[in-house]
């Protein structure tokens, strides 16, 4: 199932992204984790990939897995940082072998160590020409891309990183999906940005339980996200007792989901870590409102 037939839908509905391993090793405990997540019935589910292409393989295999075993439709990542255009299309390939419908285009992360290389001789510096490279490629491929409610942390300003997102669209991006934020209001904004200067394709919200204090510093770098004063109370009160953060984390982050899903946002994507006794209790505060 393509994505867009999903999002199409009015009915209200709730996603999860998961991870897959790193080592062969871990494996089987993350391919369980994955299919804990599948059994709860998401509207689909997202797989990223690792740095560099190394858990690849291992992106697609945890993606069959949901899609052939538990129905669930799947939304494989692709990145292209530091790639050769040989390297894409081999992955390009692996794809469409593999049955995959939905695509996430993606930059990806500076590898360690190149953060400051010249990065000019590369085949692929930005998301857009791998968004190209899917459509060129003849693909039947739903695409998606990112985007950033508090502005991409390479972008000079947010008008900036606008217009490139437009073109990233225009590209053949059918949807984006927003870095996590912990404010509302700033996605709202951005939306009425972006509606303005003429994109119009779904953008769904992405929401990042915090069930852990150690996740704070993690997560404020990995998205230089804002953190409003009453989730930086939340983390002060409960951060260094576990249960209490974990319950107070899945209560703020279901709280936000509510409010998105009363302000008109249909479709939210919950960032799950692997865990699918918080994806659980989300869907249960959820229970009624999603139906």
């Amino acid at each position: 199932m393509k994505l867009t037939e999903l999002f199409k839908n009015d009915k209200l509905s709730l996603s999860f992204e998961v991870f897959p391993p790193k080592t062969d090793t871990a494996f089987e405990s993350v391919k369980h984790a994955t299919e804990e997540i599948a059994k709860l019935r998401p509207s689909f589910m997202s797989v990223t990939y690792g740095a560099g292409g190394g858990t690849s393989k291992y992106t697609l295999d945890i993606a069959k897995n949901i899609k052939a075993n538990y129905g669930v439709p799947t939304l494989a990542h692709l990145t292209c940082v530091s790639s050769t255009h040989e390297t894409v299309r081999e992955r390009i390939e692996d794809m469409k072998a593999a049955g995959i419908e939905n695509v996430m285009a993606l930059r990806g992360d500076i590898p360690a160590g190149l953060e400051n290389a010249d990065r000019s001789h590369w085949d692929y510096k930005h998301a857009l020409e791998l968004v190209r490279e899917l459509r060129e490629s003849g693909a039947d491929f739903c695409i998606g891309g990112a985007c950033y409610p508090e502005i991409h942390p390479e972008s000079a300003n947010q008008k900036e990183d606008i217009k490139y997102l437009k073109e990233k669209v225009e590209a053949g991006c059918e949807f984006l999906t927003t870095q996590m934020f912990f404010d509302n209001n700033l996605l709202y904004n951005f939306l009425y940005k972006i509606r303005e200067s003429g994109i119009t394709v779904p953008i769904i919200p992405g929401i990042m339980p915090i069930t852990n204090g150690n996740q704070v510093d993690r997560a404020i770098k990995l998205s230089g996200s804002f953190m409003p004063q009453r989730f930086k109370s939340l983390v002060d009160k409960f951060g260094t007792t576990p249960a209490a953060m974990k319950q107070a984390g899945i209560a703020y982050a279901t709280d936000q989901i509510i409010d998105l899903f009363a302000n008109g946002i249909r479709n939210v994507h919950v960032y799950s870590m692997n865990k699918p006794d918080v994806a659980e209790a989300i869907l249960r505060n959820l229970s009624d409102i999603l139906g």
